[in-house]
């Protein structure tokens, strides 16, 4: 198959995948969106005769955008600009968790300084102040009193850009020092880990330590509704433990947020399952799937 690569960089993960697909001889064309023109009439020549592009940007408005050129040339894509905007965006992402019924945790959006503050209080001290667009737990805030509750609010609306200016306010999840991030193909699990961490804040990408997890029914359940609600695709689901039995063990999960162009380097690292081997293997019953509904 001839498979084109959505990118703006090349990290490992997309190394891992460049070479799984090229030892199975797969016809493979990295499309650098930076240097890349997207026409609105004509698709560009790197499109031409692709069975699959597969969208790897690093920069969210890029995937969004990019994917919408794919489709609308025609070619197959994943994950498609669906998933993508619903991804990149925390206030879509959680609208379309709690759509679904799926638990996750209360959140407040809120668009001055006061309305923001009114929120914080609403929910208490420690509360989260999170960006509406980003990852890697970058500009995310615990509030913990009112004093700084007042300073950041003050600092996003003065300094910020205008999505700095959406306040999107989050009750404080208290995990027992660590979450779950689940790779899934369309809802089915590919491998999990848990990421631990004395901060609060337990991404891979700021230091976490990390090992396999096993996943029980009502995870799965949860990855594959929560994948659903998104649209699915390859995706990365983050969950945490919530509730205690009389032991001090996590009694459920919550869903926190879903990924769509997730990092899988970390979980690679930690799990006996090759990672990129099921991707390549997801993408060629893609590929067969569009070809027997086009011929």
């Amino acid at each position: 198959m001839k498979i084109g690569i959505l990118y703006s960089r090349i990290r490992q993960d997309e190394k891992l995948l460049l070479n799984e697909l090229r030892e199975r001889d797969h016809e493979v064309v990295k499309i650098d969106v930076r240097k890349q023109q997207f026409n609105i009439q004509e698709a560009p020549e790197e499109f031409d005769d692709l069975d699959l592009v597969v969208d790897r940007c690093l920069a969210t408005s890029r995937s969004v955008y990019a994917t919408k050129f794919v489709e609308a040339y025609d070619v197959p894509v994943v994950n498609g600009p669906e998933t993508a905007e619903i991804c990149s965006d925390k206030v879509k992402n959680s609208l379309a968790l709690a759509k679904a019924g799926i638990p996750t945790p209360d959140t407040d959006v809120a668009f001055t300084k006061d309305a923001a503050l009114e929120a914080i209080e609403d929910f208490g001290y420690p509360c989260v102040l999170k960006p509406v667009i980003g990852s890697w737990g970058r500009l995310m805030a615990k509030i913990d009193s009112r004093d700084a509750a007042e300073a950041i609010l003050e600092h996003k609306e003065t300094l910020g850009h205008y999505e700095h200016k959406i306040f999107y306010v989050q009750e404080f999840v208290d995990k027992p020092g660590r979450d779950i991030r689940v790779v899934a193909l369309d809802g089915e699990p590919v491998a999990a880990m848990v990421r631990s961490s004395d901060h609060w804040l337990t991404n891979a990408a700021k230091g976490a330590t990390t090992e396999t997890f096993e996943l029980d029914d009502e995870a799965l359940d949860l990855v594959e509704r929560a994948s659903d609600a998104v649209g699915g695709g390859l995706l990365g689901i983050d969950l945490m433990e919530v509730g205690e039995d009389e032991d001090g063990n996590p009694t459920g999960y919550t869903v926190h947020e879903v990924n769509h162009t997730v990092e899988f380097k970390a979980l690679n690292e930690v799990v006996d399952v090759d990672i990129a081997a099921t991707v390549v293997d997801w993408l060629e019953t893609k590929v067969d799937a569009e070809t027997e509904v086009t011929a």
